[in-house]
């Protein structure tokens, strides 16, 4: 494909790029993108097939494709913020083009996402399960998947909605690319590459998370020690939904960037 895919860039500073998760798109991150504009020059980018970008895929939609279509649009030297499926994709990146990625920061997400019998994941049945559910209906299959990422926040029914007002100004998903990131979620194995990963990493989880689930953290650990890495006690999947102000607190502590009163 040679059209480019679309972003949007705000603000002033060192660059930053947030990459969004499975079946949503960049405004999941309005909660948050005010506050990182004022720091940041931020890159807001929907994945091909999801947003914006609904309409441009690769002809074979698998992470390799998806990172080679990003690139494109990442300034030199960013730090990468990868949320949920978008750190599969912001690992890869950093893996593959070390010169884009100055600081990888990994929100709720993990090297390989399907359970393992030496693995802490999702079981592959639920997986399998959207996939059957999204030829039924899309808008209750997302509905589910949201559900199940605030699922244990205290707030999480308010969470839902936030996400679901911010995402639904945008154009719903290709069908190839939800299959496809579901495939991606189920197969996707980063383990043994994560090691060559050269810039700082830093790793924020929600101790509720049924996605990501607390136990896998001692395992990621193990395999790539992070630089910083910081659980918040109360949320689950979308810590900066559900706690905006303490996520950014401690993201822009962990950037060493003194945040405005």
């Amino acid at each position: 494909m040679s059209e480019r895919l679309f972003f949007e860039t705000r603000g002033q500073g060192p660059n930053l790029v947030l990459l969004h998760g499975w079946g949503l798109n960049s405004g999941v991150w309005e909660p948050v993108s005010h506050i990182l504009e004022q720091h940041f020059r931020i890159t807001l980018l929907d994945l091909p097939g999801f947003g914006r970008n609904a309409d441009f895929l690769p002809e074979q939609y698998d992470l390799d494709s998806i990172c080679s279509m990003v690139v494109d649009c990442l300034p030199d030297k960013s730090s990468l913020i990868g949320w949920s499926m978008g750190g599969l994709v912001a690992q890869k990146l950093a893996i593959d083009y070390p010169e884009k990625c100055e600081n990888l920061v990994l929100v709720a997400s993990t090297p390989k996402f399907c359970e393992a019998e030496d693995w802490p994941g999702i079981k592959e049945n639920v997986l399998q399960m959207f996939s059957r559910q999204l030829e039924q209906d899309f808008s209750k299959t997302l509905d589910r998947f949201m559900a199940i990422q605030a699922m244990g926040s205290e707030s999480a029914r308010d969470d839902i909605k936030l996400i679901k007002s911010h995402i639904e100004q945008y154009p719903i998903p290709d069908d190839k690319a939800l299959h496809a990131g579901l495939n991606i979620l189920d197969d996707t194995d980063l383990r043994i590459d994560i090691d060559r990963i050269s810039s700082p990493i830093y790793r924020l989880y929600g101790r509720l998370d049924s996605l990501v689930p607390i136990k896998v953290v001692d395992e990621i650990e193990r395999i790539k020690k992070s630089t910083n890495m910081h659980i918040f006690p109360h949320a689950s999947h979308a810590p900066f939904i559900s706690h905006p102000q303490e996520f950014m607190a401690v993201l822009l502590k962990m950037l060493n960037v003194t945040s405005a009163s």
